[in-house]
């Protein structure tokens, strides 16, 4: 079966509450958690803001020992229990992924045991060039139970995001706001 790959994947904020949204996507509605200060055009590390815009689609990381290899047009790796994201502004990894540990840098593990990155999507934001402090870490990530806020992400339940994996590709664009 050929699958169409979407050009184009939006996400809106509810009305009623700034962390939550949907993700429209074809014919498909999804809620989606969101930043903890909800979306906006100005962000900064910390700030918890999920950046308006929109985002190319990287590549996708998996934890090959919760999940099978999902279908995706997106370029995918397994992550490994060292795999680690540099948050520390001050650092030349600045919004890079980097090997664990990592002594004296700021950095966000991608080996989680919570389950929220156990499949992740590698937004193009703050990544050419990089801007130090502008934000680093922006995924599509699974979302928390009962889809809490997240630090700056949009979250999906994790059959929904593999199941909206099956339709991008790296032209794909997310675009929040």
């Amino acid at each position: 079966m050929i699958r169409t790959t979407l050009a184009r994947i939006r996400v809106r904020r509810l009305c009623r509450d700034k962390t939550r949204g949907e993700v429209l996507a074809g014919p498909l509605v999804i809620r989606c958690a969101l930043g903890r200060s909800g979306p906006a055009r100005t962000k900064r590390e910390g700030d918890g803001i999920t950046p308006c815009g929109a985002f190319r689609m990287r590549a996708a990381f998996y934890r090959a020992d919760r999940l099978p290899r999902p279908s995706s047009g997106l370029g995918l790796r397994r992550t490994k229990p060292e795999d680690g994201w540099c948050d520390d502004a001050g650092d030349r990894r600045y919004n890079r992924p980097l090997r664990l540990p990592a002594p004296g840098v700021g950095a966000e593990a991608m080996w989680r045991a919570d389950g929220l990155y156990d499949l992740v999507v590698d937004l193009d934001y703050n990544r050419g060039p990089i801007r130090r402090g502008r934000g680093s870490a922006i995924f599509l990530h699974a979302a928390r139970e009962g889809f809490g806020a997240t630090e700056g992400c949009v979250a999906l339940r994790r059959a929904d995001l593999v199941r909206l994996l099956r339709r991008v590709g790296p032209r794909t664009r997310l675009v929040v706001g």
